[in-house]
């Protein structure tokens, strides 16, 4: 063969490899769906990756109102695409009913991983992780059912337990009452229904309004903030505003008072007591100076009483004088028997919280970690916190960081990288391009603390 045929065969070879279509690239087979229902009539989701890494996820949702309570096995559709991809097992329950359902939530959420083992077989791993409300039905699954789980994760949860929740929420709204509305027929416990409930909601949201248009209105509004340790930054939206830029702190409260009138004081507590057979809740005994003291935002609501001219000191003790409310045992022993906590835990913990939380204060990890640490079960619990406004705030690469140091604790057999830099080097890697917020915080104590081993303390 010539040099020239050897050129042109080479040639005609090359083209024709060129021309051959490339290799198909195997597609990742999607993740197995499963949608079902229990025989408690709650619905649940199961998502199953292909390459299942033999740990299983069980997510609890937040608070849910009104008719529908669709199910959840992850708390944003970004987060369960990174742990699909990641090889996890995801599995959630809607819960039989809506509202403060712990009573339905638990038990459905133990049968939806029943249900899960049936289907797919055992997992080597099971973690329980919850956001918002979701957080209390995880920590009572950590506390009830520790054979059913290996670890758990509360993300912003109400962690500090249901009596304690109520007694917080009563607290700023009677607050509001008493020094703006002392006339008022404005029902604070005992609300006969939702109607009642929207009627009382908004005519407490006028009088806070109207009360936001003088400087006495304003000092007074923010002290009811501080009862509630309502923070002066408490949305992504807002500018956080400087230390002692009391004006900005005490415009950014407003709005989440109103909020927690809307949200939590009045028409969720309806449907709390019309659980608990009443009411659940008391400020018999309390002394408002003494909170005031304990409180994160108390120098604000000095500043803002020494400018409008008006007496902290007159107004603390008209709060002493005013009639008190008690609560209903019954309601009181059925809150605590389903929704307060004994803080015995028995497999390890992981609670996150942001630091700028109007309706779940980040003060309740204080009230975790005391009763954690009087039941002896301290070196089981980690808390960790983001510094970030709002409720339940966090990026998904922040919450996978959290379920990976949960992830290391169980592997290792004890605590590592549960620092701030240790929690945004994971977030990191998960995510570079997102923010990382993990900081050191060690938050003012909770206000009105009421867990199983302290049952006397609720002032």
């Amino acid at each position: 063969m010539t040099p020239g045929t050897r050129t042109a065969c080479a040639t005609a070879l090359l083209l024709a490899v060129t021309a051959l279509p490339a290799p198909a690239v195997a597609a990742t087979p999607a993740p197995t769906h499963v949608d079902g229902r229990l025989p408690s009539g709650a619905t649940y989701m199961m998502d199953v990756p292909a390459d299942w890494n033999g740990t299983v996820l069980l997510f609890s949702h937040g608070y849910a109102s009104g008719p529908t309570n669709p199910a959840q096995d992850a708390p944003d559709d970004a987060t369960k695409a990174l742990l699909l991809g990641q090889g996890y097992a995801l599995v959630g329950s809607s819960y039989a009913t809506t509202g403060w359902a712990v009573t339905d939530a638990v038990p459905d959420q133990l049968a939806t991983l029943s249900a899960f083992t049936d289907r797919f077989g055992a997992a080597s791993r099971t973690l329980a992780w919850g956001r918002s409300y979701g957080g209390l039905v995880t920590t009572a699954i950590a506390e009830r059912h520790p054979e059913r789980i290996d670890g758990s994760v509360s993300l912003c949860g109400l962690v500090q337990g249901g009596v304690a929740n109520w007694n917080n929420t009563l607290d700023p709204a009677f607050a509001l009452k008493t020094l703006l509305a002392p006339g008022s027929d404005v029902p604070l416990v005992r609300i006969a229904d939702q109607t009642a409930a929207d009627e009382a909601a908004d005519a407490l949201t006028a009088v806070v309004d109207s009360a936001q248009s003088t400087p006495e209105g304003r000092a007074r509004i923010a002290l009811a903030a501080a009862l509630h340790n309502i923070p002066g930054w408490n949305q992504p939206t807002q500018t956080r505003p400087a230390p002692t830029d009391w004006d900005a702190q005490r415009a950014h409260q407003y709005e989440a008072v109103k909020g927690l009138l809307k949200i939590a004081a009045f028409n969720r507590r309806q449907e709390a007591e019309a659980r608990a057979g009443g009411n659940m809740s008391w400020n018999t005994g309390v002394d408002y100076a003494k909170l005031l003291g304990r409180s994160s935002v108390r120098k604000e609501v000095t500043e803002l009483y020494r400018k409008a001219g008006l007496s902290l000191r007159a107004d603390l003790a008209v709060l002493d004088r005013a009639p008190r409310i008690a609560a209903d045992p019954a309601a009181v022993s059925w809150m605590a028997g389903t929704s307060s906590f004994t803080g015995e835990l028995t497999k390890p913990q992981l609670s996150v919280h942001t630091t700028g939380d109007a309706l779940v204060p980040v003060q309740t990890e204080s009230a975790l970690k005391r009763a954690v640490t009087a039941a002896g079960s301290a070196s089981l619990l980690r808390q960790a916190y983001t510094d970030n406004a709002g409720h339940c705030t966090f990026s998904p690469a922040e919450q996978l960081a959290a379920l990976h140091t949960l992830e290391d604790r169980l592997t290792r057999g004890h605590w590592v990288g549960t620092d701030a830099a240790s929690l945004n080097s994971r977030a990191t890697q998960t995510d570079p391009t997102t923010p990382t917020r993990y900081v050191r915080h060690h938050p003012t104590p909770y206000l009105r603390p009421y867990d199983l081993a302290h049952p006397g303390d609720g002032r």
